[in-house]
Protein backbone atom coordinates (compact mmCIF):
# COMPACT_ATOMS: atom_id res chain seq x y z
CA UNK A 1 0.00 0.00 0.00
CA UNK A 2 1.19 3.08 -0.95
CA UNK A 3 2.02 6.01 2.03
CA UNK A 4 -0.18 9.36 1.70
CA UNK A 5 1.48 11.45 4.89
CA UNK A 6 4.19 12.41 2.38
CA UNK A 7 1.55 13.70 -0.05
CA UNK A 8 -0.28 16.02 2.44
CA UNK A 9 1.90 16.81 5.26
CA UNK A 10 2.94 19.87 3.23
CA UNK A 11 -0.25 21.88 3.99
CA UNK A 12 -1.99 25.16 4.04
CA UNK A 13 -4.92 24.53 5.62
CA UNK A 14 -5.86 27.37 8.41
CA UNK A 15 -4.70 26.71 12.27
CA UNK A 16 -6.93 25.83 14.38
CA UNK A 17 -6.97 25.30 18.18
CA UNK A 18 -8.94 22.53 20.52
CA UNK A 19 -12.39 23.54 22.41
CA UNK A 20 -13.58 21.44 25.46
CA UNK A 21 -13.80 17.94 25.39
CA UNK A 22 -16.76 16.13 25.15
CA UNK A 23 -16.44 12.78 22.89
CA UNK A 24 -14.21 10.17 23.81
CA UNK A 25 -13.64 8.26 20.55
CA UNK A 26 -11.83 4.73 21.31
CA UNK A 27 -10.53 2.61 17.90
CA UNK A 28 -10.46 -0.92 19.41
CA UNK A 29 -8.03 -2.38 17.27
CA UNK A 30 -7.94 -2.68 13.26
CA UNK A 31 -9.22 -6.35 13.06
CA UNK A 32 -12.43 -6.26 10.94
CA UNK A 33 -14.96 -8.66 9.50
CA UNK A 34 -14.80 -7.14 6.19
CA UNK A 35 -12.54 -5.02 4.04
CA UNK A 36 -13.80 -2.26 2.18
CA UNK A 37 -12.48 -0.15 -0.83
CA UNK A 38 -13.33 2.79 0.81
CA UNK A 39 -11.74 2.17 4.53
CA UNK A 40 -9.27 4.78 5.57
CA UNK A 41 -8.00 2.41 8.71
CA UNK A 42 -7.07 -0.27 6.40
CA UNK A 43 -8.86 -2.85 8.56
CA UNK A 44 -9.50 -6.33 7.81
CA UNK A 45 -10.05 -9.51 8.91
CA UNK A 46 -6.03 -10.40 9.09
CA UNK A 47 -5.34 -7.28 11.43
CA UNK A 48 -4.52 -8.65 15.09
CA UNK A 49 -3.96 -5.45 16.47
CA UNK A 50 -6.30 -4.74 19.97
CA UNK A 51 -6.49 -2.91 22.84
CA UNK A 52 -5.08 -4.36 26.32
CA UNK A 53 -8.11 -4.98 28.91
CA UNK A 54 -5.24 -2.72 31.15
CA UNK A 55 -5.50 0.20 28.54
CA UNK A 56 -9.70 -0.34 28.41
CA UNK A 57 -9.68 -0.22 31.77
CA UNK A 58 -7.93 3.20 31.78
CA UNK A 59 -10.35 4.36 29.41
CA UNK A 60 -13.34 3.55 32.24
CA UNK A 61 -10.91 5.46 34.66
CA UNK A 62 -11.17 8.40 32.04
CA UNK A 63 -14.61 8.53 31.47
CA UNK A 64 -15.43 7.85 35.74
CA UNK A 65 -13.44 10.47 36.22
CA UNK A 66 -15.79 12.72 33.95
CA UNK A 67 -13.60 13.95 31.10
CA UNK A 68 -15.99 12.83 28.51
CA UNK A 69 -19.59 12.49 27.84
CA UNK A 70 -19.76 10.74 25.09
CA UNK A 71 -17.84 7.45 24.21
CA UNK A 72 -17.72 6.62 20.56
CA UNK A 73 -16.38 3.41 20.21
CA UNK A 74 -14.60 2.09 16.38
CA UNK A 75 -12.18 -0.30 14.75
CA UNK A 76 -12.02 -2.44 12.72
CA UNK A 77 -15.06 -4.19 13.82
CA UNK A 78 -15.32 -2.90 17.72
CA UNK A 79 -17.86 -5.39 18.67
CA UNK A 80 -14.50 -8.17 17.64
CA UNK A 81 -12.83 -7.26 20.55
CA UNK A 82 -12.78 -9.59 23.48
CA UNK A 83 -13.62 -7.01 26.14
CA UNK A 84 -16.11 -4.75 23.82
CA UNK A 85 -19.41 -5.56 26.41
CA UNK A 86 -17.06 -4.46 29.75
CA UNK A 87 -15.75 -1.36 28.11
CA UNK A 88 -19.78 -0.66 26.97
CA UNK A 89 -21.39 -1.78 30.38
CA UNK A 90 -18.71 0.13 32.51
CA UNK A 91 -19.67 3.24 30.05
CA UNK A 92 -23.09 3.53 30.21
CA UNK A 93 -22.85 2.43 34.25
CA UNK A 94 -21.19 5.62 34.35
CA UNK A 95 -24.37 7.58 32.49
CA UNK A 96 -21.80 8.36 29.39
CA UNK A 97 -23.55 8.21 26.36
CA UNK A 98 -21.97 5.24 24.02
CA UNK A 99 -21.81 5.14 20.25
CA UNK A 100 -21.64 2.22 18.68
CA UNK A 101 -20.05 2.11 14.94
CA UNK A 102 -20.42 -0.68 13.50
CA UNK A 103 -20.88 -2.69 9.87
CA UNK A 104 -23.91 -3.96 10.36
CA UNK A 105 -22.81 -7.61 8.63
CA UNK A 106 -21.39 -8.21 12.01
CA UNK A 107 -24.96 -9.08 13.53
CA UNK A 108 -24.43 -12.08 11.81
CA UNK A 109 -20.87 -13.54 12.85
CA UNK A 110 -20.79 -16.74 15.13
CA UNK A 111 -20.63 -15.88 18.31
CA UNK A 112 -22.48 -12.51 17.99
CA UNK A 113 -26.29 -13.85 17.81
CA UNK A 114 -26.78 -11.80 20.88
CA UNK A 115 -25.46 -8.36 19.81
CA UNK A 116 -28.22 -6.56 19.02
CA UNK A 117 -29.90 -7.80 22.26
CA UNK A 118 -26.77 -5.82 23.90
CA UNK A 119 -26.49 -3.21 22.51
CA UNK A 120 -30.69 -2.43 22.42
CA UNK A 121 -30.34 -3.46 26.67
CA UNK A 122 -27.62 -1.25 27.20
CA UNK A 123 -28.88 1.78 25.24
CA UNK A 124 -26.39 1.87 22.90
CA UNK A 125 -26.72 4.25 19.66
CA UNK A 126 -25.95 2.48 17.00
CA UNK A 127 -23.95 4.16 13.78
CA UNK A 128 -23.72 1.94 10.68
CA UNK A 129 -22.37 2.00 7.45
CA UNK A 130 -24.51 1.48 4.62
CA UNK A 131 -22.81 3.68 1.34
CA UNK A 132 -26.00 3.26 -0.56
CA UNK A 133 -29.69 2.58 -0.91
CA UNK A 134 -28.82 0.02 -3.90
CA UNK A 135 -27.70 -3.56 -3.31
CA UNK A 136 -25.32 -3.19 -6.77
CA UNK A 137 -23.57 -0.06 -5.43
CA UNK A 138 -22.43 -1.47 -1.50
CA UNK A 139 -21.62 -5.02 -3.03
CA UNK A 140 -19.57 -3.05 -5.37
CA UNK A 141 -17.94 -0.88 -2.45
CA UNK A 142 -18.08 -3.71 0.40
CA UNK A 143 -18.29 -7.40 -0.94
CA UNK A 144 -20.68 -9.35 -2.77
CA UNK A 145 -24.23 -10.35 -0.28
CA UNK A 146 -23.64 -7.09 1.95
CA UNK A 147 -26.52 -5.53 0.84
CA UNK A 148 -28.50 -8.65 1.96
CA UNK A 149 -26.46 -8.73 5.28
CA UNK A 150 -27.13 -5.58 6.11
CA UNK A 151 -30.48 -5.31 5.09
CA UNK A 152 -31.12 -8.41 7.56
CA UNK A 153 -29.10 -6.56 10.60
CA UNK A 154 -31.35 -3.69 10.17
CA UNK A 155 -34.88 -5.59 10.60
CA UNK A 156 -32.88 -6.86 13.66
CA UNK A 157 -32.01 -3.95 14.50
CA UNK A 158 -35.96 -2.59 13.72
CA UNK A 159 -37.37 -5.09 15.47
CA UNK A 160 -35.51 -4.13 18.43
CA UNK A 161 -36.96 -0.77 18.67
CA UNK A 162 -33.69 0.75 16.80
CA UNK A 163 -34.78 4.11 14.10
CA UNK A 164 -38.55 3.80 15.59
CA UNK A 165 -39.10 7.38 17.21
CA UNK A 166 -41.01 6.89 20.06
CA UNK A 167 -38.44 3.83 21.13
CA UNK A 168 -35.69 6.30 21.80
CA UNK A 169 -32.79 4.06 20.35
CA UNK A 170 -30.80 5.60 17.86
CA UNK A 171 -29.92 4.32 14.40
CA UNK A 172 -28.19 6.14 12.38
CA UNK A 173 -26.75 5.26 8.96
CA UNK A 174 -23.76 6.54 6.87
CA UNK A 175 -23.40 7.09 3.15
CA UNK A 176 -19.88 7.13 1.42
CA UNK A 177 -19.20 8.22 -2.17
CA UNK A 178 -18.59 5.42 -4.13
CA UNK A 179 -15.01 6.91 -5.47
CA UNK A 180 -13.10 10.27 -5.80
CA UNK A 181 -16.29 12.96 -5.50
CA UNK A 182 -18.58 15.14 -2.60
CA UNK A 183 -20.91 13.56 -1.32
CA UNK A 184 -24.20 14.99 -1.79
CA UNK A 185 -26.33 17.50 0.08
CA UNK A 186 -27.27 15.23 3.17
CA UNK A 187 -30.73 16.27 3.80
CA UNK A 188 -32.05 15.99 -0.02
CA UNK A 189 -30.22 11.92 0.24
CA UNK A 190 -31.46 11.09 3.69
CA UNK A 191 -35.28 11.46 2.74
CA UNK A 192 -33.65 9.28 -0.46
CA UNK A 193 -33.00 6.37 1.42
CA UNK A 194 -35.79 6.94 3.91
CA UNK A 195 -38.21 6.66 0.99
CA UNK A 196 -36.44 3.67 -0.65
CA UNK A 197 -35.40 1.53 2.60
CA UNK A 198 -38.89 1.65 3.36
CA UNK A 199 -41.39 1.29 0.61
CA UNK A 200 -38.52 -1.75 -1.17
CA UNK A 201 -37.22 -3.26 2.36
CA UNK A 202 -39.63 -2.24 4.97
CA UNK A 203 -36.30 -0.55 6.87
CA UNK A 204 -36.49 2.44 9.29
CA UNK A 205 -34.08 4.24 10.38
CA UNK A 206 -33.47 7.53 12.63
CA UNK A 207 -30.83 9.57 10.42
CA UNK A 208 -28.47 9.90 7.77
CA UNK A 209 -24.25 10.81 8.16
CA UNK A 210 -22.70 11.62 5.39
CA UNK A 211 -18.48 11.40 4.80
CA UNK A 212 -16.18 12.39 2.27
CA UNK A 213 -13.56 9.79 1.64
CA UNK A 214 -10.38 11.10 3.45
CA UNK A 215 -7.18 10.72 0.88
CA UNK A 216 -5.17 8.45 3.32
CA UNK A 217 -4.70 5.01 4.03
CA UNK A 218 -6.43 2.21 1.72
CA UNK A 219 -8.19 4.69 -0.29
CA UNK A 220 -5.41 7.34 -0.61
CA UNK A 221 -3.00 4.97 -1.63
CA UNK A 222 -5.97 3.44 -4.60
CA UNK A 223 -6.03 7.10 -5.52
CA UNK A 224 -2.26 7.64 -6.05
CA UNK A 225 -2.25 4.47 -7.49
CA UNK A 226 -4.60 5.74 -10.55
CA UNK A 227 -3.44 8.67 -10.72
CA UNK A 228 -5.97 10.53 -9.12
CA UNK A 229 -4.80 11.86 -6.04
CA UNK A 230 -4.19 15.12 -6.96
CA UNK A 231 -7.58 15.44 -9.25
CA UNK A 232 -9.32 14.84 -5.49
CA UNK A 233 -7.27 17.11 -3.82
CA UNK A 234 -7.54 20.05 -5.55
CA UNK A 235 -11.50 18.88 -5.33
CA UNK A 236 -11.31 19.21 -1.49
CA UNK A 237 -9.21 22.58 -1.81
CA UNK A 238 -11.56 24.12 -4.23
CA UNK A 239 -14.49 23.07 -2.02
CA UNK A 240 -13.27 23.93 1.11
CA UNK A 241 -15.79 26.18 2.95
CA UNK A 242 -13.85 28.69 5.45
CA UNK A 243 -17.77 28.52 7.79
CA UNK A 244 -17.09 25.12 8.36
CA UNK A 245 -13.94 25.28 10.73
CA UNK A 246 -15.52 26.13 13.99
CA UNK A 247 -17.77 22.92 13.73
CA UNK A 248 -15.25 20.37 12.48
CA UNK A 249 -15.01 17.79 14.92
CA UNK A 250 -11.18 17.70 15.86
CA UNK A 251 -12.38 20.99 18.46
CA UNK A 252 -14.26 18.86 20.77
CA UNK A 253 -13.05 15.26 20.29
CA UNK A 254 -9.80 13.45 21.21
CA UNK A 255 -8.99 9.95 19.41
CA UNK A 256 -7.41 7.35 21.24
CA UNK A 257 -5.52 4.58 19.16
CA UNK A 258 -5.86 0.58 20.26
CA UNK A 259 -2.10 1.80 22.31
CA UNK A 260 -3.62 4.29 24.03
CA UNK A 261 -2.26 7.29 22.02
CA UNK A 262 -4.00 10.38 21.54
CA UNK A 263 -4.76 12.50 18.13
CA UNK A 264 -7.12 14.56 17.55
CA UNK A 265 -9.18 12.70 15.18
CA UNK A 266 -9.14 9.19 13.94
CA UNK A 267 -7.34 10.45 10.68
CA UNK A 268 -4.57 11.89 12.18
CA UNK A 269 -4.39 8.43 14.19
CA UNK A 270 -4.26 6.49 10.58
CA UNK A 271 -1.56 9.01 9.21
CA UNK A 272 0.34 8.80 12.38
CA UNK A 273 0.23 12.55 13.93
CA UNK A 274 -0.19 12.33 17.66
CA UNK A 275 -1.41 14.93 19.85
CA UNK A 276 1.29 16.74 21.46
CA UNK A 277 2.05 19.44 24.32
CA UNK A 278 5.45 20.57 26.02
CA UNK A 279 7.04 18.49 22.78
CA UNK A 280 5.92 14.76 23.75
CA UNK A 281 2.59 12.79 22.72
CA UNK A 282 -0.12 12.66 24.86
CA UNK A 283 -1.78 9.03 26.13
CA UNK A 284 -4.60 8.37 27.84
CA UNK A 285 -3.17 9.07 31.58
CA UNK A 286 -2.75 12.31 30.48
CA UNK A 287 -6.49 13.17 30.38
CA UNK A 288 -6.33 11.89 34.19
CA UNK A 289 -4.60 15.43 35.17
CA UNK A 290 -4.87 17.75 32.11
CA UNK A 291 -6.94 19.96 30.06
CA UNK A 292 -6.41 19.39 26.28
CA UNK A 293 -8.47 23.17 25.30
CA UNK A 294 -6.35 25.10 24.00
CA UNK A 295 -3.98 23.08 22.29
CA UNK A 296 -2.76 23.11 18.72
CA UNK A 297 -4.61 20.69 16.50
CA UNK A 298 -2.36 18.91 13.98
CA UNK A 299 -3.08 19.74 10.26
CA UNK A 300 -2.63 18.51 6.71
CA UNK A 301 -3.80 18.74 3.51
CA UNK A 302 -6.53 15.98 4.40
CA UNK A 303 -8.21 18.38 6.63
CA UNK A 304 -9.73 20.03 3.79
CA UNK A 305 -11.91 16.46 3.48
CA UNK A 306 -13.89 18.01 6.93
CA UNK A 307 -14.37 21.47 5.49
CA UNK A 308 -15.09 20.69 1.69
CA UNK A 309 -19.04 21.35 0.32
CA UNK A 310 -21.18 20.61 3.45
CA UNK A 311 -18.33 19.56 5.56
CA UNK A 312 -17.78 16.37 6.78
CA UNK A 313 -17.41 14.96 10.62
CA UNK A 314 -18.31 11.15 12.54
CA UNK A 315 -21.96 13.44 12.93
CA UNK A 316 -22.23 13.72 9.36
CA UNK A 317 -22.40 17.27 7.28
CA UNK A 318 -21.58 20.23 9.06
CA UNK A 319 -23.54 22.23 7.07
Amino acid sequence: MLATLPFLEHTDFPPIRRGPLETLQVNLGYRCNQQCLHCHVNAGPRRTEEMTRETVDLVLAVLRAGKAAALDLTGGAPELHPHFRHLVSGARATGVRVIDRCNLTILEEPGQEDLARFLAAQRVEVVASLPCYLEENVDRQRGEGTFDRSLRALRQLNALGYGVPSSGLELSLVYNPQGPSLPPPQEALEADYRRHLLENHGVRFSRLLTLSNMPIQRFGSTLISKGQFRDYMGLLKGAHQTANLPGVMCRRLVSVDWQGWLYDCDFNQMLGMPLTADGRPLGLADLLDRDLEGLPIAVADHCYGCTAGQGSSCGGALS
